[in-house]
């Protein structure tokens, strides 16, 4: 099939408004009717009218305190040097929290505040309320004095205190919560009708898809876009029908719309919207209905489709998980929610300033994701990754920053509006580590948020003298690094002192580990050392520059006067020890610099080249803060020692203390 060229681009806003005023044409926009469900198991669902008490709540007057009920009337000459002595079913009744009021009664006196005459005599006012749990004890009670008047109404509960019948609980349009559950019943209500859940279709398409639990090959993805997309459907109140696979076959996918068109409120196709060959799902549309809009200025999500079949609103988002997500968000929430009669609100939005330059397209609106910290008082914004296809950028992200359509990027320090995704509390407590990768990272990571919940550490893996640069413009809590200086010989140390002379700072050994050259199982190539990297056979990959792995590659190649530019591959770079044994693993390279633990993760062979010292450099300022003795405390834990050394490659004989230079 020929590619499909679609690209009107029409802005957010166009798109947006043109797709509602073609649901209003068609008048899709109203809201869904109700049904009539079970109060009991009405939370979450909208009320798709009013709601009215059938019954007062109490519906009778009720003792508000276990107690004596009494005439008040009987008591308004008691005081303190007079006290009056009632008779019990003469002058008063023992009476419970709940049971009715005795006509003719309309006081109730608390049962720590009576004085019993007879056997049980005590002194005034003494609590004597565990002298009647056992109610064959009341039995023996016939009189009691009272030292003080008590007002009518006292401790009881009148009839429609709570809830009056007829009164209105809740109005239409409401999301039920627990408290409104327990007001209706309250009130005699044991049905409502809640508006029905949105029925929404999720269609993926695509010969390259393969369900969860599938063997993987070259050239085969799982699909997972329609589980996310279901997913945020149930949030927003709907109800998500995921239909099987449907293959790049025109025909199969027309039959199914027209078939979904008609059983579902709305459509959703996922993938082929773009303009590809196969991306045929325009055309498709275009035959059976009303292609109202293909193409949206925002990154990520521009091919998205909008369009009417059969009387039922379709919306085709993009194949890539981010994109289908951003799409959703703006397209299809406000469409679920104007069927619940509902408007969607806005999240909460916050000023940040941005930790690094962005650069964004011109003319596109981009929802740019960030982690957030707080450094100095000053929230920070640190972009996550940009890919349309990267999930795991959702996961992390804390906040959406949205660049308008005609401003070309964002300046490092400059302020701006972000969109939270989390709590603003939570994301107070992140502590930012900038610099050099390595594995003991996400297991300190993980062992914080197990023993203190409500802290975060989240690394930005830009290599050691990143980290160093991070510090120096306070942007960061804290830096890794394991530079080694050439001519002293010295980790670190020769680095900060020319990099952050006037920052006052201490530096804490988190481990020592080795540093190897990463081969295929059983070396193929046979690679004992740095000397065979210059082997013509051998394809390399480096690490970036700044790195502290890259600053030792090239010490060793110096020392063995070889070349850099002799290695083919050494101008090839990746950024994390992770990616480096993926590359290898995968046949692309056959050798890259890294850590043991990186090579154990990937089942690859090492050839020892180093032993490096692996430190956390932090600011003075912060050392003695909460964040960072809660993150020392996991560092100098028996637990963590364990699962570090369970890696392989550490050593950590000094894991924990400061280090001097």
């Amino acid at each position: 099939m020929r590619r499909n060229i679609y690209l009107s681009k029409l802005t957010l806003k166009e798109a947006q408004e043109k797709f509602y005023k073609t649901l209003l044409k068609y008048k899709l926009v109203q809201p869904i009717k109700g049904e009539l469900v079970s109060t009991e198991d009405s939370l979450g669902r909208i009320t798709a009218e009013p709601i009215f008490a059938k019954i007062s709540s109490p519906y009778y007057q009720a003792a508000a305190m276990d107690g004596v009920v009494v005439r008040a009337r009987d008591t308004y000459k008691a005081s303190e040097s007079s006290p009056i002595t009632l008779k019990i079913n003469q002058d008063f009744h023992f009476i419970n929290t709940g049971n009715p009021i005795p006509f003719g009664f309309d006081a109730v006196i608390k049962i720590e505040d009576i004085n019993p005459l007879n056997e049980f005599k005590r002194e005034k006012n003494k609590d004597i309320s565990n002298d009647f749990n056992d109610d064959s004890k009341e039995e023996n009670i016939k009189e009691i004095k009272i030292f003080s008047a008590v007002p009518p109404g006292q401790h009881i509960r009148n009839i429609g205190e709570d809830v009056v019948a007829n009164q209105l609980i809740i109005p239409v349009n409401h999301k039920i919560r627990p408290v409104d559950i327990g007001a209706l019943l309250a009130g005699g209500v044991n049905q409502l009708f809640a508006r029905r859940k949105p029925k929404v279709a999720v269609i993926p398409t695509g010969d390259e898809l393969i369900s969860p639990g599938e063997e993987i090959s070259p050239g085969k993805i799982i699909e997972y876009n329609s589980k996310i997309i279901k997913g945020l459907i149930y949030e927003w109140g709907g109800k998500a029908i995921v239909y099987e696979i449907v293959k790049d076959i025109p025909l199969d996918l027309k039959r199914i719309l027209l078939e979904a068109a008609s059983q579902n409120d709305v459509v959703v196709v996922l993938a082929g919207s773009s303009a590809g060959s196969k991306d045929f799902t325009s055309e498709m549309v275009k035959s059976i209905g009303d292609v109202v809009v293909h193409g949206v200025a925002i990154m990520p999500g521009k091919p998205t489709i909008l369009g009417i079949i059969d009387d039922t609103p379709l919306i085709g988002l993009p194949g890539y998980p981010i994109s289908a997500i951003i799409a959703a968000e703006q397209f299809l929430k406000p469409l679920v929610f104007r069927k619940l009669g509902l408007t969607v609100k806005r999240r909460e939005e916050i000023k940040v300033h941005m930790a690094h330059k962005v650069v964004s397209h011109l003319g596109d609106e981009e929802f740019l994701r960030v982690k957030l910290g707080n450094i100095d008082g000053k929230i920070m914004a640190y972009p996550l990754s940009r890919g349309a296809g990267v999930v795991t950028s959702l996961v992390e992200a804390d906040a959406l920053i949205c660049i308008p359509l005609f401003k070309e990027g964002v300046d490092f320090g400059e302020e701006i509006e972000a969109e939270l995704l989390e709590d603003l509390n939570r994301i107070k407590n992140n502590i930012i580590v900038t610099g050099s990768h390595d594995l003991v990272l996400d297991i300190l990571r993980n062992e914080l948020q197990e023993e203190f919940s409500d802290f975060n550490l989240v690394s930005f893996n830009v290599g050691s003298m990143g980290g160093l640069l991070a510090l120096k413009q306070k942007r960061t809590h804290l830096a890794t690094a394991h530079l080694l200086d050439p001519e002293s010989g010295e980790y670190n140390f020769p680095y900060i002192k020319k990099m952050l002379p006037q920052r006052e700072l201490i530096v804490v050994n988190l481990t020592y580990r080795e540093q190897g050259i990463m081969v295929k199982r059983g070396n193929p190539k046979n690679i004992k050392g740095i000397d065979d990297l210059v082997k013509k056979d051998i394809k390399f990959i480096n690490r970036q520059k700044g790195s502290g792995t890259r600053v030792l590659l090239d010490y060793l190649l110096k020392k063995k006067g070889i070349n850099p530019l002799d290695i083919q591959g050494y101008s090839k770079e990746e950024y994390t020890h992770l990616m480096v044994a993926s590359a290898v693993t995968e046949g692309s390279v056959d050798a890259g610099l890294g850590i043991l633990s990186a090579v154990k993760a990937f089942h690859l062979d090492f050839v020892p080249v180093a032993k490096e010292r692996y430190d956390i450099i932090i600011p003075e300022e912060y050392y003695s803060s909460l964040k960072i003795q809660k993150l020392l405390t996991i560092i100098r834990s028996e637990k963590f020692r364990k699962k570090v050394l369970s890696l392989g490659g550490y050593d950590l004989s000094q894991s924990g203390k400061v280090i001097k230079e």
